[in-house]
């Protein structure tokens, strides 16, 4: 039977499957490998293991492929083979809403608990709507982009022509279905892929023309590219651990057009007066390591492979490198300290012990709660070095 075949293969995968990369890039290496399967068994295998990924740790003691089956019809409005044969009584339902369908499935099997999808919940930020967020996990975030005012009708247009619906969210984004080639349909406009709650944290950064800023922590550039974009006359210094990270920001800053910044790569648990030692800043960007946990909506296989005691770990490195970059700020001037995570660790306790321990003082902070609104959720603080 073809369920029989899609369930194999999805356990295949998920037998061969331990965590330690990304779901995405497994899978691309996976289907590479096994090229025996069509372009149709590899779009059921991977809606599969994603669905699957998504229900976290909830109804753990059931049989796989019935989890795998109420999954499945949480995740999705169309129906598969997987829910037709193992939920044939809810198979009509499927185009209810989130809500509605979890409660068909608290009906049906009374030991699920929506708590169990996101086993470290009782350690998030109070802010955060604990059941919204939790059902927010069912639903595929949206793809942002950011672009220049007077280009969002042209680019709404480019889109519309493909029969991509896009939401223009503001003057400066839109919102795309996650999965939308939009390098082939945008190609040759200029516009930044970036979450819709990672551009709103701009709204701390408030640069003034030929201020000096650090994007300390700068990964890909994206926060650099915000920062310029707010006020290109800013005078850059973006720095990584990581050299490959520089070298795709030279690309996407080549891309973006901004030419003038200088960057270093530094270990910031380490003293880098030796580099730094003549600098000090209008402001630094600390968009700070962290566990990722409000970006697992879209890497749900987080869901599944988190270990809590990752929590405490990334608290103390926020800590350290915060304490480690202070010193190159001037005084009055602003540190933004940046995550994408929900856990309380990472977010306000990091903030009261920068407030106890450094020469700072709080502007203010937010939880920016992208589960509303099928982006990430992030966490922003804006400290003043007194």
């Amino acid at each position: 039977m073809k369920v029989e075949h899609q369930v194999r293969a999805f356990k295949q995968i998920h037998q061969n499957y331990d965590g330690g990369l990304p779901l995405h890039r497994f899978l691309f290496t996976y289907f590479k490998r096994n090229k025996q399967m069509g372009s149709s068994d590899r779009r059921w295998a991977s809606r599969y293991i994603y669905s699957f990924f998504r229900l976290g740790k909830a109804l753990i003691e059931d049989e796989e492929t019935l989890r795998l089956a109420i999954a499945d019809f949480l995740c999705n409005q169309t129906t598969s083979l997987v829910i037709d044969s193992y939920l044939p009584d809810l198979k009509q339902s499927v185009e209810l809403s989130v809500p509605e369908k979890l409660a068909l499935i608290k009906s049906a099997f009374p030991a699920f608990e929506l708590t169990d999808v996101f086993s470290t919940h009782d350690e998030l930020s109070s802010d955060i709507d604990k059941d919204a967020f939790l059902e927010s996990f069912f639903t595929q975030p949206d793809l942002f982009i950011r672009v220049k005012s007077n280009q969002i009708n042209d680019i709404e247009g480019l889109l519309d022509q493909e029969g991509i619906p896009g939401r223009q969210i503001g003057d400066y984004t839109l919102a795309v279905p996650n999965g939308a080639k939009l390098d082939i349909v945008l190609k040759g406009q200029t516009y930044q892929i970036q979450d819709l709650s990672s551009q709103q944290t701009g709204a701390f950064f408030e640069p003034q023309p030929w201020d000096k800023w650090w994007d300390c922590c700068a990964a890909s550039g994206g926060k650099s590219l915000l920062l310029h974009d707010l006020e290109p006359k800013v005078e850059l210094l973006v720095s990584d651990i990581r050299e490959n990270s520089l070298n795709n920001l030279d690309e996407r800053f080549r891309e973006a057009g901004l030419k003038k910044y200088q960057k270093k790569v530094l270990d910031l648990l380490q003293n880098n007066d030796q580099d730094l030692h003549h600098y000090e800043f209008d402001g630094i960007l600390l968009d700070a390591p962290c566990s990722g946990s409000g970006t697992w909506g879209r890497t749900p296989e987080m869901l599944y492979y988190f270990e809590p005691h990752k929590i405490s770990y990334f608290s103390k490195l926020q800590q350290a490198i915060a304490t480690n970059v202070v010193k190159y700020l001037k005084e009055g001037k602003p540190l933004i300290y940046i995550t994408c995570s929900v856990f309380k660790q990472e977010n306000e306790d990091v903030v009261a012990f920068l407030l106890e321990n450094l020469p700072l003082k709080l502007e203010r902070m937010e939880l920016i709660k992208g589960y509303n609104h099928k982006a990430d959720t992030m966490f922003a603080a804006r400290l003043l070095k007194v």
